[in-house]
């Protein structure tokens, strides 16, 4: 394990909308300033690099109306942010996924059907297939590879779907519609279930059980 790597585990990192993070050290139980983000943002995603480092993309800029398009990654071993360019099209309340190669798969949000990979070894990000659906929702990564999308309910629709997304052709492909329907702000993780994947999603800020509120999708 790299030195980078430990660094973050042994640190938990809170952002705001402000820009200024604070560092709490798991062990100590205490709070310590770090550096300050380069671009004040919310409704952006945070992904953890395999080197280590965290990479911020997107979101919404500090007048709340602005849509960003730039990125910045967060050294913990030095505890700045630097910038690491643009992503194709801006976006906001988006999802990003950790792929198995190290790319991060970044989708949909404020901008639509569009996704994109960004690349932390060339330091790019590159258009990839569109979605099927321009509804908001939630990502996992799946055993297999592929990236399963749980999309919110859209209100000119009567499903919830869902589709998954393989890195290899870079498309997104149907995977059946979710069983239960809710309007937004669902999460979703995914079980072992021998041969197959799984995944159960569940909205947040409900009273009702975790049995009558998710819905399972099976990724085969």
């Amino acid at each position: 394990m790299t030195q980078a790597h430990t660094a973050l585990i042994l640190t938990l990192l809170l952002w705001g909308t402000a820009g200024e993070p604070e560092a709490r050290g798991q062990t100590a139980g205490t709070f310590t300033a770090t550096g300050s983000m380069i671009t004040p943002r919310s409704l952006y995603t945070a992904t953890l690099l395999p080197g280590g480092k965290v990479l911020f993309a997107g979101g919404q800029g500090a007048d709340y109306r602005t849509i960003l398009a730039s990125a910045e990654l967060y050294d913990p071993s030095i505890g700045v942010f630097i910038p690491t360019g643009n992503m194709s099209t801006a976006r906001a309340g988006h999802s990003a996924t950790l792929l198995p190669d190290g790319r991060v798969l970044i989708a949909g949000g404020s901008n639509g059907f569009s996704a994109e990979v960004h690349d932390p070894a060339s330091v790019t990000f590159t258009a990839t297939g569109g979605m099927l659906s321009s509804v908001n929702g939630t990502a996992v990564l799946l055993a297999n590879g592929k990236v399963l999308i749980a999309h919110d309910r859209s209100p000119y629709a009567a499903t919830a779907t869902a589709e998954l997304y393989d890195s290899i052709p870079g498309r997104f492909s149907a995977t059946g519609n979710q069983l239960l329907i809710w309007a937004g702000d669902q999460k979703a993780a995914c079980l072992p279930t021998g041969g197959s994947y799984s995944c159960i999603a569940v909205p947040q800020n409900n009273s009702m059980t975790l049995q009558a509120a998710s819905s399972v999708l099976r990724a085969l």
